[in-house]
């Protein structure tokens, strides 16, 4: 029964949740950017290198029992361009968060000191001179 109080403590804190939220919101992301990749991107550059998709970009290593062995380094290009995309989002959603948190923390100016606290601490310098 401990454990199980343990465990719901663990799994409410707002870190977890955090994470969790993070992870769904991340997978979907990826997903978005994928599609855009897939969908978007790589079919003009597909055109302009030579009208084929990108995917069919493949080298034969052999031929074993009527199935061909295949390097496919289209695929490969197509996952490090959606990586580099990822990537470059976080980056910028990153950029921005920091942005609006280091306006958040400017300080206030401080205001000049009153006469009456400029006062006082002259009768604390003074104070301090007679006791040393």
């Amino acid at each position: 029964m401990r454990l199980v109080q343990e465990f719901k403590q663990f799994a409410m804190r707002g870190n977890v949740v955090d994470l969790a939220v993070a992870v769904i919101i991340g997978a979907e992301f990826g997903k978005i950017v994928n599609s855009f990749v897939n969908d978007v991107l790589m079919p003009p550059i597909g055109t302009l290198i030579g009208g084929l998709d990108f995917k069919e970009y493949k080298v034969i290593l052999s031929h074993n029992a009527g199935k061909a062995v295949t390097l496919n380094y289209g695929s490969f290009i197509q996952s490090v361009i959606n990586f580099l995309i990822i990537a470059f989002s976080i980056f910028l959603m990153i950029k921005v968060m920091n942005a609006v948190k280091k306006k958040e923390e400017v300080p206030a100016p401080v205001p000049p000191p009153t006469k009456e606290e400029l006062l006082l601490t002259e009768i604390r310098d003074l104070l301090k001179e007679k006791n040393v």
